[in-house]
């Protein structure tokens, strides 16, 4: 079958029939293969991006559950801070107080042993005056009687 221009339709068939066979062939053992494994690859790749969007969506709520928790550890802890102070205040105005009440009562008690003491000493003064104008008088007396002396000088 000799076509003019010296073409053989035979052989281009045959080569038809080879380019068929070789791209199912090649079709075959490289296109679904390779196709196969970038496919696998695709889906790992998309499971890795999958998994990391899933851990990002949990280190949100995770960071958000530990400023939540950060916050109300500040709060307790101004709250029992405020309490401290106010305990301590409380303590220190009572601790203020107790002093003052004893102090109070040490000044009232050396008050009142001062004025025991002077008390004391005013009776004894007067005890001693008393004691020394009827020595005084009986000292006049006798001088008087010895002396006849009209009458003594020195009154009280």
């Amino acid at each position: 079958m000799n076509a003019p221009l010296n073409i053989d339709v035979v052989q281009i068939l045959l080569h038809m029939l080879n380019l068929v066979i070789l791209v199912g062939g090649l079709s075959l053992i490289l296109y679904k293969p390779v196709s196969d494994f970038l496919n696998k690859r695709k889906a790992y790749y998309e499971d890795i991006e999958e998994k990391r969007k899933a851990f990002e969506t949990e280190k949100s709520e995770l960071e958000e559950t530990r400023r939540k928790m950060l916050e109300d550890a500040e709060r307790q802890a101004e709250e029992l801070r405020k309490n401290a102070e106010r305990d301590v205040t409380a303590l220190t105005k009572k601790y203020a107080d107790e002093a003052k009440a004893k102090a109070d009562a040490v000044i009232r008690a050396a008050e009142d042993e001062a004025d025991a003491r002077k008390k004391y000493i005013l009776e004894s003064a007067q005890t001693e005056i008393g004691e020394l104008v009827l020595s005084h008088r009986s000292f006049c007396r006798i001088r008087q009687a010895r002396i006849r002396i009209p009458r003594c000088t020195m009154n009280f």
